[in-house]
């Protein structure tokens, strides 16, 4: 099976020189995905929202990559403010309670832009049939 690039659209992806997910084989590489509301290419304020839509483009990505959420094995997490924590893992606990990957919060001292307050990466294992 060949390396398979997704892209959301973004003209950013080429700038940046990136996809927003690699397949290679049975694996989905989900890059690094802010909250953005790509509909209405906005940032909203709080945690909470930027977490559902970082996930809202990371299944989105899955999907066109033939993967589903279930196929989740690892999550890193990204956010600026440690109080953000627990608002931030109660969304990964809605998404991912009955997935349950194998996790990494970190705290870091920003992000690409000073409105982003969480980032998220995913690797995926196509599951056998």
């Amino acid at each position: 099976m060949s390396r398979r690039l997704i892209s959301t659209g973004s003209p950013f992806e080429r700038t940046a020189g990136y996809s927003r997910a690699v397949v290679d084989g049975d694996f989905a590489f989900v890059a690094g995905t802010t909250g953005y509301d790509y509909a209405t290419m906005t940032m909203p304020a709080d945690v909470t929202s930027q977490s559902r839509n970082c996930f809202k483009t990371i299944e989105a990505a899955l999907k066109e990559a033939g993967f589903a959420m279930a196929d989740i094995i690892r999550a890193t997490y990204y956010i600026t403010d440690a109080n953000d924590a627990d608002a931030h893992f109660a969304v990964c606990g809605d998404v991912l309670g009955d997935i349950r990957p194998a996790a990494t919060l970190l705290v870091v001292a920003g992000l690409y832009k000073p409105e982003m307050k969480v980032e998220i990466e995913v690797t995926a294992k196509r599951r056998s049939p």
